[in-house]
């Protein structure tokens, strides 16, 4: 098992590419904290991963609240002594076109999106430099490298993890602490629940594999960035998105 004995902290775990990589690190050996604002619906990430043998700790956190996650990383460094992988997967939209977009739609994807990566990364940074070594996983997206109508304000965010990054790469990287990102492109999750029939086969056709992608299939990318197997790869953006940007 590629993480066998690692203990991941996922924000954003209670459904989507969160749950799916909670599951599939848990099937690779790793202990599992599993974060998210929405309290009920990380039980069932809880249960899934302790079906797979892993234990796991559900923790109820607000990425936007540096307090609740510094209490969050506290708890779980009680319960397991270190974090070896972070993955920064908590995301929101609130979607309009730029000239209607309301300043409360931009700071809260600002606030989750991009603050929440910081709060989170700079939480769990002190105990990986102690030990030498670590893993921080960003969830930027398609949309951060090439925009999208409609989603200013979570094209800035992504290009923004982006950024975070390379940055965290070139300071964190001689610490020995790896860095990368995964930009997702159309991914079937809660997110897509109220996007229309007609719109989600429009989405399909940009694609050249004609289908949107499944969170699991994100889950295995974060898996093998997390694990030695990815040793080298450091400061990397990789796109998963069945060929979008081709």
């Amino acid at each position: 098992m590629k993480l066998q004995g690692k203990v991941a902290l996922i924000t954003g775990a209670a459904r989507g590419i969160g749950a799916a990589t909670a599951l599939r690190f848990a099937q690779e050996g790793a202990a599992i904290v599993a974060c998210d604002v929405h309290e009920d619906a990380l039980r069932q990430t809880v249960d899934d991963c302790r079906d797979a043998g892993a234990p796991a700790l559900g923790l109820a956190g607000d990425v936007t609240d540096r307090a609740s996650i510094d209490a969050l990383v506290g708890t779980a460094l009680t319960e397991f002594g270190r974090i070896d992988i972070l993955v920064n997967n908590a995301g929101i939209t609130r979607d309009a076109r730029f000239e209607k977009m309301t300043e409360a739609q931009f700071d809260a994807v600002i606030d989750v999106n991009l603050k929440g990566v910081f709060n989170a990364a700079q939480a769990v940074v002190p105990g990986m430099i102690e030990r030498g070594c670590g893993v921080i996983l960003n969830a930027s997206s398609v949309v951060g490298l090439y925009g999208n109508f409609g989603q200013t304000n979570y094209a800035a965010a992504k290009s923004g993890v982006i950024g975070f990054t390379l940055t965290w790469c070139r300071e964190l990287g001689p610490k020995g602490i790896r860095v990368n990102a995964v930009a997702p492109g159309f991914i079937q999750t809660p997110m897509l629940d109220s996007v229309p029939d007609e719109i989600l086969t429009r989405m399909c056709e940009q694609v050249p594999l004609r289908r949107l992608g499944a969170a699991e299939e994100i889950a295995k990318v974060y898996a093998f960035l997390a694990s030695d197997e990815a040793s080298y790869i450091n400061g990397a953006v990789i796109e998963v998105t069945g060929g979008l940007s081709i």
